[in-house]
């Protein structure tokens, strides 16, 4: 089987904000009814914590991302991506769920830049409320970026990650590209 690669092989942009590939990751998506105690139960006992709506439970390489009522994104390793299919499969037993590696399908993408530069950059792209107290650190937002969907979080003040479709990533890029010109800045935030 041929060796996975990201569709942009490393691609970096440097305006007033950094946006760089952020290499390969695993994202399992899970779809089950996340008010359900027991699959939040089986969840927990396999190891996996359900973050709260609109949340954010531990970082890209292994944590879980809320998504929607019914749907996490599973984050971890690359390669450790179908055991933890496994794992959620097994653990989820005979439940109503769709347990599925979504990773060779999704693009990742990190901007880094100094205060409120990245909020800026993704504002200008996003119909999301992106002030800070709308959406701190750890607070995942589900929207669009000109025409297509992408999910994203705040690592810190001066770090998103964002992930898009593989198909589109190219497209993402060149977006966040434009609008991180220097010379663009709106000075919004």
């Amino acid at each position: 089987m041929p060796e996975s690669v990201t569709p942009l092989e490393g691609a970096i942009y440097s305006g007033f904000v950094t946006i760089m590939d952020a290499g390969l990751a695993g994202m399992v998506l899970l779809r089950a009814d996340l008010g359900d105690s027991d699959v939040v139960l089986a969840l927990k006992g396999a190891g996996f914590d359900v973050p709260g709506a609109g949340e954010l439970v531990g970082d890209l390489g292994n944590g879980a991302l809320w998504m929607s009522p019914d749907e996490l994104m599973i984050l971890c390793a690359h390669d450790e991506a179908e055991a933890t299919v496994a794992t959620l499969t097994e653990a989820l037993g005979g439940m109503h769920v769709l347990v599925a590696n979504v990773s060779d399908a999704r693009a990742v993408f990190r901007l880094t830049g100094d205060g409120s530069a990245v909020r800026e950059v993704l504002a200008k792209l996003s119909p999301a409320d992106l002030r800070r107290d709308s959406l701190p650190p750890g607070g995942v937002r589900r929207t669009r970026l000109g025409q297509v969907p992408a999910a994203f979080w705040f690592a810190s003040d001066d770090e998103a990650v964002l992930i898009c479709f593989r198909s589109v990533a190219g497209y993402i890029l060149d977006l966040l590209s434009k609008v991180a010109t220097p010379g663009s800045e709106v000075g919004h935030f």
